[in-house]
């Protein structure tokens, strides 16, 4: 079977665009996907990213275009100042990698509710009530908040050492067993003709 290592972060705009693309492609070349939320910034200050409120405003401002465009291409609402940005990455992502370590429910429908809570109703993913209802809603223990704390950090430390290894510099990151690597939810159509053996 073939594995994604699918790098993320939990507040990254581009992350939540994404929506459920990478699974409806993994599904269709029977391909497993190992979810790793990352540190972004600490990602970003060992691979020569600029963190966003340091990026010349020129560039901030095309930002704001781009995911713009790029919501409506997707056909996700988006809110480009969201009212809960930046705020703690951590707790939704150990409670991510809690969740896929219990197993039990839909990890990729957790990772986009999550991003959906901040991107587009303006909920606050640090809260731990934000977080247990997106455990919920996917099919989750909503304990996952508290029993899975020690190891989510550890993992979450781990997993930014990994990106860091692997060449990952931004989110989201896909790469492949063979090492192939797509970044960008605007690269998915790519991953997808890479796994069908056209790329």
């Amino acid at each position: 079977m073939a594995r994604i290592e699918y790098y993320f972060s939990t507040l990254s705009p581009y992350v939540y665009l994404a929506g459920q693309r990478l699974e409806g492609i993994a599904a269709r070349h029977g391909a497993a996907i190992t979810y790793k939320p990352v540190d972004i910034t600490a990602v970003f200050a060992r691979t020569g990213g600029t963190p966003l409120p340091e990026r010349p405003p020129a560039r901030q401002a095309y930002r704001l275009q781009e995911l713009r465009r790029q919501s409506s291409k997707a056909g996700l609402p988006l809110n480009l100042k969201p009212a809960f940005f930046p705020t703690n990455p951590a707790p939704a992502s150990y409670a991510i990698i809690a969740a896929q370590q219990a197993g039990g429910g839909d990890l990729g429908a957790l990772v986009h509710g999550l991003l959906r809570a901040c991107w587009a109703e303006e909920r606050d993913i640090a809260e731990e009530d934000v977080v247990q209802d997106c455990l919920k809603a996917a099919g989750f223990d909503p304990g996952l908040t508290m029993s899975g704390l020690l190891s989510g950090a550890e993992t979450y430390a781990r997993n930014t050492e990994d990106a860091v290894a692997a060449g990952v510099f931004g989110a989201p990151f896909y790469i492949c067993e063979d090492g192939e690597m797509f970044w960008g939810q605007d690269r998915l159509d790519d991953l997808d003709a890479h796994l069908a053996g056209e790329l």
